[in-house]
């Protein structure tokens, strides 16, 4: 579960830097790198709530 939580966090590091960037910035490419990160991260945190819910049984 820590290694999960590293990678979520590691991952929005990357989804902070990237959206920063485009907004910022308004470079393009970070924006698209911004939605990639975003989709894993989605699926990482659903990854999260299931091994949460499964700990807290």
């Amino acid at each position: 579960m820590k290694e999960l939580v590293a990678n979520i966090n590691a991952q929005y590091e990357v989804f902070a830097a990237n959206a920063a960037a485009q907004v910022e910035k308004g470079n393009k490419a970070a924006g698209t790198r911004a939605r990639k990160a975003a989709l894993e991260l989605s699926k990482l945190m659903k990854e999260f709530r299931k091994v949460s819910v499964e700990a807290a049984k």
